[in-house]
């Protein structure tokens, strides 16, 4: 979606400013944070694309307005509400007034580094690829309002497949309960140019991770 976490190729926002790679939080809350959205995860009432649209959807005010793990929180917030584990008179008590819908799904603590190891693969089983290394490609010019992993900068444009990654969880589709529709999974490279203009330096490159259904070949 055109949602405001679409940033990239935007101006007005100021300069990225990288921080230490060693600081993980800013304050205790934010590991609060971080492991209460782990926990709810295990309750199985969304995937990792539902939780990302859930974030994306928050009203531009409210996500350009918060930190990255107040994002988390209001995304949580909303994830819960809808799924009837939580209601909002216990968002503004901030104390449990019933109980869970699925207490045998609580994920122990003793299991939590086992899980975090296994990850999630989004590797799936699905059809063969259209395109190979070198083909050349442009993206489509669509104006979703559902969610999708294609970049508002890298629409209509045009770059060369360098990559075939095999078939992997639509996103698209997963974020809305629609199933994971596995499709080939492409790295694109595109000239600076062509994203942003004569303007851009020539000599620089993008890649993004697209998948097949973003693709026509030129």
């Amino acid at each position: 979606m055109n949602g405001p976490q679409d940033l990239g190729g935007r101006h007005g926002f100021g300069p990225v400013v990288p921080e230490d790679e060693d600081i993980r939080f800013h304050a205790d809350w934010e590991k609060r944070v971080l492991g209460l959205t782990l926990a709810c995860g295990a309750l199985g009432h969304w995937n990792i694309d539902i939780s990302r649209h859930a974030r994306e959807s928050l009203p531009p005010a409210v996500y350009l307005g918060s930190s990255y793990y107040k994002i988390w929180l209001r995304g949580l917030e909303a994830l819960l509400t809808q799924a009837g584990e939580v209601t909002e008179a216990e968002l503004q008590a901030g104390e449990m007034q019933q109980p869970g819908l699925r207490p045998e799904r609580r994920m122990p603590a003793a299991v939590v580094p086992k899980v975090l190891a296994s990850g999630g693969p989004a590797n799936r089983d699905g059809p063969a690829p259209a395109f190979a290394v070198g083909d050349k490609v442009r993206t489509k010019n669509h104006q979703p309002a559902g969610h999708t992993r294609l970049p508002g900068y890298a629409r209509n444009c045009t770059g060369t497949i360098i990559a075939v990654h095999g078939c992997h969880v639509f996103p698209d589709s997963n974020a809305h309960g629609r199933g994971e529709a596995p499709c080939p999974l492409y790295t694109v490279r595109f000239d600076a140019t062509e994203l942003y203009g004569p303007e851009a330096d020539p000599t620089l490159t993008v890649s993004i991770d697209a998948w097949e259904p973003y693709l026509d070949r030129v």
